[in-house]
């Protein structure tokens, strides 16, 4: 490349950038952060298996609209879906696209009673909502949808297949689609806490089509998790460079250490098909510069958009090979891998730079820190067929088979038993899902005493909950000592004041006497009128 021009390689390298960005997906994780995806590697097929989670979608009312096999639909990649368990409530159709913010509760399908005021009741709560497609992205809708107080949403396509030529022809389209769409996010999706479906155009009318009827309508919302055996096991697709899954690979450690043997993790690094993307030309050389090794063979997208400064994708191939082989020697075997999170977050906090992503001597600082040997590391990346030859490597090859089987479209994406996790990557989602794995009776201790606790993090660190009931409640030991101690203080304080007025009311009671009260002794002698105050008032001050 030596005879191009800089303007030509700067060409050439913003078409790269451009072509492994082309068909990013949202990161359904955090708002305003895009993670680049790659249906360009994966195809439709791939993108079709990784949307088919164990969800299940089923009308149970009326009966004539029940199917053994449940409905066909998408499952959306936001919100927070309850694991193991299911929503059945019944379906209000709010006749409305949803995309304006402010929700008219009043209105839609079927038709309530009116209130005092003439006009027609709200939806009543607990609900499911149905709104149709199209206006606004997938997440305004729910959105708009879980502030209204919907505990579901189920989105009514609004275009047919193209193999549903009964559709097609009985709606008169011109246009249809090849399959149904992702309900990705639109990167502002962490605030979603309700899940939702996205339902085909020719199950969703008839469901409208019994609402518009006033017919009351029934559906369930199922997520099963499948329970083989007393072991979860549980897998983290990401990348070095990922800023998504951070706070999750940082905290979750204590987590594994707590599940033992009873869980078994295996971590994943996503790389890219050099070879797919064309980043291998005919000749062997690399095509996408630095943003491969081996000659083009394994690549990954430029962390910081700037090909020429900074952290590169093939700096990013690098380190996950790193973290693959420390996998390997240090946390395959027991599957809990606590070495291996050291590593992780040590590079975290000490290399997670510019500067430093790409040094050497500072991931040999963090080998040091998670106590692991590095020349048994640098002898695996050298193995397994290394970064620099147009060779092909078996680690980053087989992870490469991996994510296409397993058909992942979206980073990071946590798998619990092959099931797929939607919704906010955090310690408890994943710990919540991995309880719900395990074959009924056999759940470990820890996930009955830490589940439903309310303050997590402490409960894993002790093994122990002190405030059973979550939402940061306190023990019943706590609040009666402290309904106690509230009793104590109240009374002693007002024993204090009940002295303190009596004593100010005797001190009144002798001045007026002193004043005007001036009496004869027994003997007949005038005395000072503080001897009778000073007696206590005791002497019958009427005498005959």
């Amino acid at each position: 490349y030596v005879s191009k021009t800089k303007v030509e390689q700067k060409t050439i390298k913003n078409n790269i950038t451009l072509s492994l960005y082309n068909y990013s997906v949202t990161s359904t994780m955090t708002p305003f952060r895009s993670i680049s995806l790659t249906a360009l590697l994966l195809g439709t097929a791939a993108a079709d298996s990784a949307d088919s989670v164990s969800s299940r979608l089923q009308v149970h009312v009326p009966q004539t609209l029940f199917r053994p096999e449940g409905y066909d639909h998408r499952e959306a990649l936001f919100g927070v879906p309850p694991y193991g368990g299911s929503i059945a409530q019944s379906v209000y159709y709010a006749d409305s696209d949803l995309c304006d913010p402010t929700v008219d509760t009043r209105k839609g399908y079927p038709i309530r009673a009116k209130d005092n005021n003439g006009k027609m009741e709200p939806w009543p709560t607990p609900y499911i909502l149905m709104v149709d497609r199209g206006g606004c992205s997938f997440v305004q809708k729910v959105r708009n949808a879980q502030r209204s107080g919907a505990a579901g949403v189920v989105i009514a396509d609004n275009t047919c297949l193209c193999s549903d030529k009964d559709c097609v022809s009985a709606n008169g389209q011109d246009v249809c689609q090849p399959a149904e769409p992702i309900m990705a996010d639109d990167g502002s999706g962490g605030d979603i806490s309700i899940p939702s479906f996205l339902m085909f155009k020719v199950d969703a009318d008839e469901i409208k089509a019994e609402l518009r009827a006033n017919h009351m309508v029934q559906i369930e919302m199922q997520w099963a998790l499948p329970k083989p055996d007393d072991r979860v096991e549980y897998d983290l697709w990401t990348t070095p460079s990922d800023v998504v899954s951070k706070d999750f690979q940082k905290k979750f450690k204590p987590v594994a250490q707590a599940l033992g043997d009873r869980a078994y993790f295996t971590p994943h690094m996503y790389i890219y098909d050099g070879i797919k993307s064309n980043c291998q030309g005919f000749d062997g050389e690399n095509m996408c510069f630095n943003l491969c090794t081996n000659n083009g063979r394994y690549c990954a997208t430029d962390p910081d958009n700037d090909l020429d400064h900074g952290i590169s994708g093939a700096d990013v191939v690098k380190e996950s090979l790193r973290r693959i082989c420390i996998w390997k020697h240090y946390g395959e075997q027991d599957g809990v891998g606590t070495q291996w999170w050291d590593y992780v977050q040590a590079f975290m906090e000490r290399c997670d730079n510019p500067d430093y992503f790409m040094n050497d001597d500072c991931a040999g600082d963090c080998y040091k820190h998670a106590n692991i040997n590095q020349d048994i590391i640098d002898r695996c990346m050298r193995d397994s067929g290394g970064l620099e030859k147009d060779t092909p490597n078996t680690f980053l090859d087989l992870e490469m088979q991996a994510q296409v089987s397993r058909g992942v479209v979206i980073l990071p994406t946590a798998f619990v038993n092959t099931v797929a996790l939607r919704g906010g990557l955090s310690t408890a989602t994943v710990f919540t899902a991995i309880c719900n794995g395990y074959l009924d009776g056999t759940e470990p201790k820890i996930c009955a005493e830490c589940e439903s606790c309310g303050d997590f993090d402490e409960c894993i660190a002790n093994k122990k909950c002190k405030s059973k009931g979550g939402g940061g409640g306190v023990s019943t030991h706590t609040f009666m000592s402290s309904i106690l101690f509230i009793c104590i203080a109240f009374g002693g304080a007002a024993f204090y004041h009940y002295r303190k007025t009596r004593e100010e009311m005797r001190e009144q009671v002798r001045g007026i006497l002193a004043e005007y009260m001036p009496l004869e002794g027994e003997d007949g002698a005038v005395g000072s009128p503080m001897d009778f105050a000073r007696r206590g008032g005791s002497e019958n001050l009427m005498m005959s």
